[in-house]
């Protein structure tokens, strides 16, 4: 509220002064006199130093009110990282315009106009010119070679063994999720196998012996301080996977599989022991505008300490128990109607 208060005092004391120059101009025109150091110059002088000021007030103030809706700390051992590399981002990069604006201003202000003051001219500066391109340069490349390591360290990881393996796969507009069973390996799929009315949403090759115990469940559970693979794609157009308190985003890209992984921190109930909210929930969204149904793609995130994430697994179903019918030569079956009627619908699309 007293934000708003201040911006509607700040927009009229503008229109005072918008209107104080209109006279001010005016009155010059009628008597037809030169009046450029006159009271418009210097209102307009005094407004160079007034106006930054006043900003750096509003944005110290506001500050805090903006900070009580920032994520909170990372639950994730990379996003401890990447939090870091934006906040010293930011801090040199804020320092920079506090500095080049704070110039700016100032020598607008000290520099106005006044009768019999010459301008000092010159050509260029060398030394000047080498400042003032070394400075940015030196700070840049420490800045790029900080994120490609905090990059590196991220992305370019082999996966260890025990890692946990979680197929995320978006569609207009759902997520879905496909776990490996207790063979520790996701099956193989084909996009031509892909039949919502049969059930097979995902594709699944039955055929593939990994496939046989795979399980597909209604809510990521993922275990605390123990790595997590995501294997990522999309069914349809582009979608993209977003885990914000675990400072996850990687795109969903149909036809190009992609994979992000991680290390959770923190469990639910911790992050709502933390936050003092018994409501919290990790959640997966979709930060790609995917379609008129993109706002509806949110899809719940437990993590759970290592024995209820292993009595969550003892409680999961292998999808073919669910549907027997794709087993052994039901799923032979399947293939030849999918392909056929996948190829049909090519041809009619050609025609």
């Amino acid at each position: 509220m007293l934000t708003v208060i201040f911006g509607l005092i700040g927009i009229l004391i503008l229109g005072v002064f918008l209107l104080l120059f209109r006279v001010q101009s005016l009155v010059t025109i009628l008597r037809d006199t030169d009046e450029r150091g006159g009271l418009s110059n210097r209102i307009n002088g005094a407004l160079m130093l007034l106006v930054p000021l006043i900003g750096f007030i509003v944005a110290v103030y506001h500050y805090p009110i903006a900070a009580k809706h920032f994520l909170p700390e990372a639950s994730s051992i990379h996003g401890k990282e990447t939090d870091s590399l934006f906040w010293i981002t930011l801090t040199v990069i804020t320092l920079m315009f506090l500095i080049t604006n704070a110039g700016l201003f100032w020598f607008a202000f000290k520099y106005q106009y006044k009768a019999g003051r010459k301008v000092v001219f010159f050509a260029d500066d060398h030394k000047l010119e080498l400042i003032w391109t070394a400075v940015p340069a030196v700070i840049m490349t420490v800045l790029v070679l900080y994120g490609a390591l905090v990059w590196n360290r991220a992305m370019m990881q082999e996966p260890p063994k025990d890692v946990q393996v979680v197929e995320v796969m978006g569609k207009q507009f759902a997520w879905q999720v496909r776990y490996p069973g207790k063979d520790g390996k996701l099956g193989k799929y084909d996009f031509r196998l892909t039949n919502d009315a049969t059930g097979n949403e995902f594709g699944i090759d039955f055929e593939d012996k990994n496939s046989e115990d795979d399980f597909i469940p209604r809510e990521i559970h993922i275990p605390v301080n123990k790595p997590v693979l995501l294997k990522i794609r999309a069914r349809d157009v582009l979608h993209s996977v977003f885990m914000p308190h675990f400072r996850v985003k990687m795109d969903a890209v149909p036809g190009m599989p992609t994979q992000f992984m991680f290390t959770p921190t923190k469990t639910t109930t911790d992050m709502r022991s933390q936050l003092g909210n018994p409501n919290f929930n990790y959640e997966l969204a979709c930060t790609e505008v995917c379609g008129k149904g993109h706002f509806a793609m949110r899809y719940l995130i437990v993590v759970d300490d290592e024995p209820d994430y292993k009595k969550w697994l003892a409680e999961q179903k292998p999808f073919l128990e669910e549907k027997p019918e794709f087993k052994g030569k039901g799923m032979k079956s399947l293939r030849k109607k999918n392909v056929a009627a996948n190829e049909e619908i090519k041809t009619k699309k050609d025609i």
